[in-house]
């Protein structure tokens, strides 16, 4: 399999540096030329400075799209209209009707379309969702999901619900297996263009509830979620991928081993096309995760709560 990556900085070098480890990598691509030569030269592969010198020249099965939100869009179609196969970076648009259209034309060329939602790949995630799938300590109530440090550099373009709160609400979705009915969200910016810090609560059926409150103004970094189960709490690190079991009158830790989400997520995407297993975020969900981001936004912006109608 031959795969290319378009834009190498930020957050990005992950990416090259999994796939050359998987041997799959054959070019980079990024606006910065002398950014795309480094990383082309230091994994061997061939580096491009534009997209449609890198669609002219080379012969690949699958890109991963891992430029700012604001391009995501435009670099998509002109992949998937080459019948390419397309990973891009969370969120898959800023525009969720431009998600839409993403994934009709991927459906509609025949190759897969996929967003890196890379915490459902985290250890910890996979293990409370294998709790609450089987009840292990009764029905899944609420989650509450913190995210806390200084802005990332590479960040340019969107604010914290974007490109921050989108994971957690992506989890929720996911661990509650359904989508919330309506979206409340207050944000506001104190050092930045865009929101800088936001409470999102999602309200889905039975009464069941996620509470996200993500900034960008602590300077510590915090990745952590919680699970409020009929008969337990499950405290969980992202970055530890540590997990806390307390019950009335004991606390558990249970075992987990330690892997790195990126390398399973992009594993997932590569299996996928090779006809090995499903993906495991699914365009729709994708487009899902925008349409209530857009929401918060707009819930922040009027005062009141936004109802949605999710499929």
């Amino acid at each position: 399999m031959k795969i290319v990556q378009i834009g190498v900085g930020g957050w990005g070098k992950n990416h090259t540096r999994v796939l050359s480890q998987l041997g799959v990598l054959v070019a980079v691509c990024d606006t910065n030329a002398a950014r795309s030569k480094q990383y082309g030269e230091e994994y061997s592969v061939n580096h491009y400075d534009s997209l449609e010198k890198l669609i002219k020249s080379e012969e690949f099965d699958a890109a991963f799209v891992v430029t700012p939100t604001s391009t995501h869009f435009d670099i998509a179609t002109k992949l998937i209209e080459e019948k390419k196969h397309v990973f891009v970076e969370k969120p898959m648009t800023y525009d969720s009707s431009e998600g839409g259209k993403l994934k009709d034309l991927a459906q509609k060329n025949k190759v897969l379309l996929c967003c890196g939602y890379i915490e459902r790949f985290n250890p910890a995630v996979e293990i409370v969702k294998k709790y609450v799938k089987e009840k292990k300590y009764g029905e899944l109530v609420m989650l509450e999901f913190h995210r806390e440090n200084r802005m990332p550099l590479h960040v340019k373009d969107v604010g914290i619900i974007y490109d921050t709160s989108v994971h957690d609400i992506d989890t929720a979705n996911w661990l509650f297996d359904e989508m919330p009915y309506v979206v409340f969200a207050r944000s506001g910016k104190i050092n930045h263009e865009y929101e800088d810090f936001a409470s999102i609560m999602l309200g889905y059926k039975d009464n069941k509830t996620a509470i996200i409150s993500s900034n960008w103004i602590t300077p510590k970094k915090i990745r952590t979620f919680s699970a409020v189960c009929t008969e337990a709490i499950i405290v969980s690190d992202f970055i530890s991928q540590e997990i806390k079991v307390e019950r009335k009158d004991e606390t558990e830790i249970p075992r987990n081993e330690q892997k790195e989400p990126l390398l399973l997520e992009i594993q997932n995407f590569i299996g996928a096309i090779a006809g090995k297993n499903n993906l495991v975020v699914l365009p729709q969900q994708a487009v899902n995760v925008t349409k209530i981001a857009e929401a918060a936004l707009l819930s922040s912006q009027k005062g009141v709560p936004i109802y949605l109608d999710l499929k």
